[in-house]
C-alpha cells in the first residue's frame, strides 16, 4: 500500500472505537487486499473488491472485510477532509447469511443412539441412564436430580409449584424396569439415582461438564450435547413417532402451544435430507 503513514492513522482509528486487537488486524489486512487489488477508493472500485470477496472467501469473511471498508471510508471522510466527502454517504452492505437452525445445537437422533449404545457397551451405567432419562423423558436436569428409586416403582415423578399446581413427569415402563434392575444389582432399595462420588446430588454444571468429556470421547459435536439438548431430542422424537403437539405440550410443562412449535423447525441436515428424498424433478 502506498500510503502507510495513512494506515497507520486508520487503526488508530480503529483503537478510538475500542475495537480488540484483533479485530484490529484483521480490518488492516482488508485494507491492505483492497489496495493490492484496486488503485483508488471509489464506489466502484468498492463494489469490485465486493465481488471479488463474494467469489473468494465465505460469507462470514466477506462481511467482516466489507466492516472494514466501510470503516476505511467513515475514517477518511472524518479525517481527511474535502478529497474523500465523495464517499461519505456509500456504504457496502453485507452479504445475507443463511442462520443455522434452531435444531442444529440440538443432539441428532443418531448421535444419541450412538451415545446410549457406547455407554451401555462400556457398562457406564451411571451415565447410560442419565442420557436415558434425559432423552425419554423431556426433563429438566434440575428434575432429573430428584429422581429416586421410589419414583420408578410408581413411574412418575410429581412436581409442585409454588402456587400448588402439580406437574407430573412420566417414566416409560421399559425405562422403570431397566433402571430398577441396574438399582438391585448395586442393592439400593431407595433414594436418589444421581449422586456423585461423595455421595451427594451430582449438579447440573458436573452433567454438563461430563457429558462434553463423553461427546469428545466418541467424536460427536460437542456443542449438541448438553443437558437441555436431551430434552429437545425426546420433543422432536416424540413429534416423529406421535404426531399431536398439544399432548407435547403438556408433557413439556409449556404454558403456551407457540412456545412447542419450536420443534417443528427442521435442522439444516434434516432440511438437506427431506429435499433429496422429494425433489426428483
Amino acid at each position: 500500500m502506498e500510503n502507510e503513514e495513512l494506515l497507520n492513522d486508520y487503526k488508530k482509528f480503529l483503537k478510538k472505537k475500542n475495537l480488540s486487537n484483533n479485530t484490529i488486524t484483521a480490518y488492516e489486512g482488508s485494507v491492505r487486499l483492497f489496495f493490492s487489488l484496486n488503485k483508488e477508493i471509489t464506489p466502484e472500485s468498492l463494489q469490485r473488491y465486493k465481488n471479488y470477496l463474494i467469489s473468494h472467501y465465505r460469507p462470514a469473511t466477506v462481511n467482516q472485510r466489507i466492516h472494514a471498508m466501510n470503516h476505511y471510508s467513515r475514517f477518511l471522510t472524518e479525517t481527511s477532509g474535502e478529497e474523500y466527502t465523495f464517499i461519505a454517504s456509500y456504504h457496502l452492505p453485507s452479504v445475507k447469511v443463511q442462520q443455522k437452525t434452531f435444531m442444529d445445537s440440538v443432539i441428532s437422533n443418531e448421535d444419541y443412539e450412538l451415545l446410549k449404545g457406547k455407554l451401555k457397551e462400556e457398562k457406564n451405567y451411571f451415565w447410560y441412564f442419565i442420557v436415558r432419562f434425559l432423552a425419554a423423558t423431556g426433563a429438566r436436569v434440575s428434575v432429573l436430580v430428584q429422581i429416586k428409586v421410589e419414583h420408578l416403582n410408581l413411574g412418575y415423578l410429581d412436581l409442585y409449584s409454588k402456587g400448588g399446581k402439580v406437574r407430573r413427569i412420566y417414566f416409560p415402563d421399559s425405562l422403570c424396569q431397566e433402571a430398577l434392575e441396574w438399582c438391585h444389582d448395586k442393592d439400593k432399595r431407595s433414594g436418589f439415582l444421581f449422586l456423585n462420588k461423595d455421595g451427594r446430588l451430582i449438579t447440573p454444571r458436573g452433567i454438563n461438564s461430563q457429558l462434553k468429556h463423553l461427546a469428545k470421547r466418541y467424536g460427536i459435536d460437542p456443542d449438541t450435547v448438553y443437558p437441555h439438548s436431551f430434552r429437545h431430542r425426546f420433543a422432536k422424537n416424540f413429534l416423529a413417532c406421535f404426531n399431536d403437539i398439544s399432548l407435547l405440550a403438556d408433557l413439556m410443562g409449556h404454558e403456551s402451544i407457540e412456545t412447542t412449535r419450536i420443534y417443528l423447525t427442521r435442522s439444516s441436515q434434516e432440511q438437506q435430507q427431506l429435499l433429496d428424498e422429494i425433489i426428483t424433478w
